[in-house]
């Protein structure tokens, strides 16, 4: 096997530390041991118990006190350990392994049942996975024939209880290590981790999870110049995996910033390990054993090479502590009174209630702290006692807890001094709809701490991972009506995706599509190539089930795109947009239809998710923007007209007399020109959505009922199946050909404009003035004029192709990124 490559320059002594994952069975414990040679002068290895083993222990010690039967689980552990040991070094093993068991069956039959477990018994059969472990390693090593020794920490380590937590006694623990050392070559030693021995000989433990901490001390006592802790990952992490697939492993951390990671939950690290490390400003390596070529993390006492994270980002990870609740101290009384919070922090001490953050308004009339949910009833009762008298004379409103929250904290060195950090944290969480219960930051600027409701922290901590440019921001979609337009943006999203996740940070992830029969809801991701295969065998349309898909708690972002053109799922807008899903559609019923219902959605968008809706006029020309730029840099607006059909703008640049109008609609149909029913086009009512659409925009209360429309299609024509009208189209061509005439007498031609003015709102054949900017379009451009207070004689002019689903899907393109952009994403 290949040597794992360094990771720093070379030293003189190393320390390793191995756990669990690292040592689950034979081949793993011969893989750690290559790992090992280093070319270090002098290597101490700390070994966790087997992957399983120290579980296992306890539940033995349980089922003894229960008076249940043990031995078939103590015989399953002997003989693991026993094959293990037969794939390491054939039977060397066996009978040092066998006395271990069989001490433990003796302890095991010596245990009472329902009786108390002496601490010392307890921790000797907790321990017992530590000690087989390091027989393994040291035989996979090569044992004493290869220069290795073994130590069963006990013998040295020294510990007592400490307010913080275990205490080494570092002077009778070096004085013990001296004393064993003083007998031996000792250049390369197997410890046990985990276990301890109390000042009176005892056996003891550091706790669950205390190998690194046992790593950290003897690296200390054997004066080490290096650390390096092997584990299944390959270093510590931006943000826990399993709640932030995208989160990516820290090259450089300082001790600062491992220790406040450490504290808030990241798996790879003890909070314990830091403390002997930053005594000795021990370098100490994360390191994955399953893939010893990855460069891990190096935790060390500079932080200026690791003072920004991923992309420059100040802060180098999130961390999330669960289980948590808010308790809140309140009440006017409380507001400039001394020793308020040393009487309530007194209190919680004396109750053994551990606080994790700290929040205290200026004002103070109020102090709050988030504790572990389980001791939540003792902290209330504690601070009430403590504040009984005021609390009866009304000078404290009393005490009340809020349950269900977790605290996500954001690390790193290059927040000190940095301005925004939290502005860009805050941001991140508004958007994703994440309420804050209480904020707190120290003066050390390394931490920003945040309560949130239990239910929103993966989303959250999603929101903020994504807020900082340590992976891209998630946005959830789902895409009603993969018609023409809908199957076009599928296509834009196949090619610019690959360009998104690379280049602008966005993760724009399509989990849901449906169509007026049926949809189909994905559980990671749909590949937009093959989106509309996926309805082939959709369940039947539900949109509510539709919704909730798509607005995954687990994801910081929800959009639903609507391409469907129908009134009952506009109806649905308000109500998505309240639940901060975003919405984007070419769908010109919400913005033209029913007043009432426009009116609450644009109450629901000012408090919830965004409205864009460009493409409902101008295809994917900026029609509405330009207008609403207009008005919200103070611009009067003092008309409007153009042409607002692609379709009827081909038509009337296409009709010179020359060939039939119906023989025009019939080819523009060929052509993809006009909607499956021409009269859809025909009858200007498409026109006058728009037209609709852009007087809301200016402020006007203008419905379709307020619009004259003209329809070109005869009432005889108008209420035909669509095989009768296309076969009698030719019905039209008369009048039509009478309207040109009279256009070309007067010198003029014939276009289909929309007017708006202080007077008139009208669709319809017109004859524009020579000159008029209609008139020098180009096959199906759209035209749009807005005459304003800065532009009242040459008017402002938006044109451009407004027909066909590719430049229809690019305007629904531009809003998704428009409000991509919002919430981070550097599109």
């Amino acid at each position: 096997m290949r040597q794992a490559p360094p990771v720093t320059s070379h030293v003189a002594s190393r320390t390793h530390k191995f756990g669990g994952s690292s040592l689950a069975d034979a081949a793993r414990i011969q893989h750690a041991a290559q790992l090992v040679d280093d070319g270090t002068q002098r290597r101490v290895v700390v070994v966790s118990a087997m992957h399983g083993v120290t579980d296992a222990l306890i539940g033995l010690a349980h089922q003894a006190q229960r008076g249940d039967d043990w031995l078939p689980g103590w015989q399953a552990l002997k003989q693991r350990h026993l094959d293990t040991a037969r794939a390491v070094t054939g039977a060397g093993l066996d009978a040092a392994i066998a006395a271990d068991f069989d001490t433990l069956h003796t302890r095991l039959v010596d245990i009472a049942p329902r009786a108390p477990l002496a601490p010392a018994e307890s921790a000797w059969i907790h321990g017992l996975g530590e000690v087989l472990s390091s027989r393994l390693m040291h035989a996979a090593l090569g044992g004493e024939h290869a220069g290795w020794l073994r130590l069963d920490a006990r013998e040295v380590l020294v510990v007592h209880p400490g307010e913080l937590g275990v205490a080494v006694d570092w002077e009778a623990s070096r004085r013990r290590l001296a004393a064993w050392r003083s007998t031996r070559d000792v250049r390369q030693v197997v410890v046990t981790g985990f276990v301890a021995s109390d000042a009176q000989g005892r056996p003891t433990t550091l706790g669950r999870n205390g190998s690194d901490h046992s790593a950290a001390i003897f690296a200390a006592l054997f004066e080490s110049d290096a650390l390096t802790i092997w584990t299944d990952v390959d270093g510590v992490l931006s943000a826990d995996p399993r709640l932030v697939p995208d989160a990516v492993c820290l090259p450089m951390l300082s001790y600062a910033e491992a220790c406040e990671l450490a504290y808030f939950g990241a798996k790879v690290l003890h909070p314990q390990t830091m403390a002997p490390a930053i005594q000795r400003e021990l370098p100490v390596h994360i390191r994955n054993s399953l893939n010893p070529d990855a460069p891990g993390t190096l935790i060390s006492a500079s932080s200026t090479a690791a003072s920004a994270g991923a992309s420059g980002t100040p802060v180098k990870g999130l961390s999330v502590a669960q289980g948590l609740a808010v308790l809140e101290l309140s009440g006017g009384g409380l507001i400039g009174v001394p020793g308020t919070a040393e009487r309530m922090f007194a209190s919680l001490h004396a109750a053994n209630v551990s606080v994790t953050m700290i929040s205290q308004g200026s004002s103070e009339h109020s102090i709050c702290c988030v504790v572990d949910a389980a001791q939540a009833s003792a902290a209330r009762a504690a601070v009430e006692a403590a504040f009984a008298e005021a609390i009866a004379e009304g000078q404290v409103q009393g005490v009340t807890v809020t349950p269900d929250i977790s605290v996500l904290a954001a690390v790193g060195d290059g927040m000190v001094g940095k301005t925004g950090v939290a502005a860009r944290l805050l941001s991140g969480l508004a958007q994703a709809r994440v309420n804050i219960r209480a904020i707190a930051q120290g003066a050390g600027e390394r931490n920003i701490s945040v309560a949130v409701a239990a239910a929103d922290a993966q989303r959250g901590l999603r929101a903020a991972h994504a807020a900082f440019w340590l992976s891209p921001q998630t946005l959830s979609v789902g895409l009603i009506g993969p018609g023409n337009v809908g199957q076009a943006l599928l296509r834009q999203l196949v090619q610019a995706a690959p360009r998104f996740s690379g280049d602008h940070d966005l993760d724009i992830r399509l989990r849901a599509i449906a169509n007026s029969r049926g949809m189909h809801l994905a559980d990671k991701a749909l590949d937009p190539s093959s989106a509309v295969d996926a309805l082939a065998g959709a369940e039947p349309l539900d949109l509510e089930r539709f919704t909730e898909h798509v607005r995954a708690e687990h994801l910081p972002h929800a959009m639903i795109v609507d391409c469907s053109g129908s009134d009952a799922v506009a109806d649905r807008y308000a109500d998505w947009l309240a639940a901060g899903i975003h919405v984007v559609t070419p769908n010109k019923h919400a913005g033209s239809g029913d007043w009432t219902r426009f009116q609450s959605i644009q109450a629901a968008q000012r408090r919830g998710g965004r409205f864009r809706y460009e493409a409902t006029v101008g295809a994917g020309l900026p029609v509405v923007q330009t207008l609403r730029n207009l008005l919200d840099t103070g611009d009067a607006l003092h008309g409007i007209e153009g042409i607002f059909s692609g379709t009827l703008a081909w038509l009337f640049n296409k009709f010179d007399g020359s060939r039939p109008f119906s023989e025009l609609v019939l080819e523009a149909r060929a052509l993809g020109y006009t909607e499956p029913d021409p009269r859809d086009d025909l009858s200007g009512t498409d026109v006058a959505r728009k037209l609709v659409i852009l007087a809301r925009e200016a402020g006007l209360a203008l419905s379709m009922e307020d619009v004259e429309i003209e329809n070109l299609v005869p009432p005889t024509l108008r209420d035909l199946p669509l095989d009768a009208f296309l076969a009698r189209i030719d019905e039209m061509d008369t009048d039509m050909q009478r309207r040109l005439g009279d256009a070309q007498e007067r010198g003029g031609k014939l276009r289909f404009l929309a007017c708006l003015d202080a007077d008139t709102a009208r669709v319809g054949l017109a004859v524009p003035e020579p000159g008029h900017a209609s008139l020098h379009g180009q096959l199906t451009d759209n035209l749009i004029q807005f005459r304003t207070a800065r532009y009242p004689d040459n008017p402002l002019v938006v044109q451009g192709p407004g027909a066909g689903p590719d430049v229809t899907a690019a305007g629904i393109f531009g809003d998704i990124l428009a409000i991509a952009q919002t919430f981070g994403a550097r599109a």
